[in-house]
């Protein structure tokens, strides 16, 4: 099977990049792969590295002037190499595709993956369903419901979770977690409650909400508990509220981070208090690295998490609420290990990269098939 994925992200492409990087990884072996995203996304080098994966540079800009050169393009790659499976996975390049397709004699199927919780009752929906969807991937059931409410409802709707590979994220040996310890927090952080996460700095990520959750306690709770936050650097503003809430000092950030297991593993607990998720790589992956995970009631977020078992849910903006489980990690370490030990099981148990990418595959024969 030829298949064609397309992404417009020009730079970092988030759980995108970590979507489609997998289902290359993963069949590549057995089924003809090419990649098509800018030459300067994280995408396209993470593609570019996979052996049997073609990478080709593409724009997908959305302005009206730069649509004729890009489908251009992207049709006349679409006709020489007669892809069977178009995969496509955001508004741009969707549109791109759909308009590359117009006057194709050969028409490969399109399938399109529904990453976020974005609004579907645009005119540029309808138009995409129903001119160049085949089939449609839901990320979770939350997303599967948006869905059945939209103009996508004619089509076939899959709901396949992400898979991630579990044996790469995997819980470190206890020799090596001391070291990164010291270096991602410093060498004060014994006797501390490390927390951390991978989803970004972005406000609607609600890290914000777990530092001031954290500066609410009282000062000899507060001095114990250190936050890691991967991602993008925070501007001055998002600083400013770090600071407001006393934990200036107590808030670490990495920056972007090409592999996040480092410094994920070595904290005690992670946390995803996002107030709009689809689903989350950035849960499942702490929760593989054997972290519970504190993760907000936003979308299909609730869907990674047992509540009180792996890890905890919480209202979305809850401070308070984030205050109180804070306290119950600071006062049972114990449990907050055994948590992480089911975060481990559930992960390997359902979270698995292999009938992820098995999945996907069955949902583009069936487009074939259709």
């Amino acid at each position: 099977m030829k298949i064609l994925y397309t992404n417009f992200h020009p730079r970092n492409g988030g759980g995108h990049t970590t979507y489609v990087t997998s289902l290359a990884r993963s069949l590549a072996d057995t089924q003809q792969i090419t990649v098509a995203s800018p030459g300067t996304s994280r995408l396209f080098r993470y593609a570019a590295a996979v052996p049997g994966v073609r990478a080709v540079h593409m724009r997908f800009s959305t302005r009206l002037s730069s649509w004729l050169n890009e489908r251009a393009a992207l049709s006349r790659l679409i006709a020489r190499e007669r892809y069977d499976i178009i995969h496509v996975n955001g508004s741009a390049d969707h549109k791109q595709v759909m308009l590359a397709l117009a006057g194709q004699r050969q028409r490969p199927r399109v399938v399109f993956t529904k990453h976020n919780d974005l609004r579907l009752d645009t005119p540029g929906h309808w138009l995409r369903a129903h001119l160049a969807t085949d089939r449609v991937i839901a990320v979770s059931d939350y997303v599967r419901r948006l869905l059945e409410h939209s103009a996508y409802r004619h089509c076939a709707v899959d709901t396949i979770r992400h898979g991630i590979d579990t044996a790469h994220f995997a819980p470190l040996q206890p020799q090596a977690v001391d070291a990164l310890r010291d270096r991602h927090f410093g060498v004060d952080w014994r006797g501390k409650l490390l927390l951390g996460s991978a989803g970004g700095t972005d406000y609607d990520k609600g890290w914000l909400d777990l530092v001031e959750a954290a500066g609410s306690l009282p000062a000899n709770q507060r001095e114990r508990i250190l936050i890691l936050v991967a991602g993008d650097p925070p501007n001055e503003a998002k600083l400013a509220r770090v600071h407001a809430a006393g934990m200036r000092g107590q808030v670490v950030f990495p920056g972007l981070l090409d592999d996040v297991r480092d410094a994920l593993a070595c904290c005690h607990a992670g946390f995803v208090l996002s107030y709009r998720e689809a689903l989350s790589y950035a849960c499942r992956e702490m929760m593989s690295l054997g972290l519970p995970a504190l993760v907000s009631n936003a979308g299909g977020l609730p869907e990674n998490v047992t509540d009180g078992v792996d890890g905890w849910i919480m209202p979305v903006r809850d401070v308070p609420a984030i205050a109180t489980v804070l306290q119950s990690m600071l006062q049972d370490p114990d449990r907050l290990a055994a948590m992480g030990a089911a975060a481990r099981r559930t992960a390997v148990g359902h979270f698995g990269l292999a009938c992820f990418a098995q999945a996907t595959l069955n949902a583009y024969r069936q487009a074939l098939a259709a």
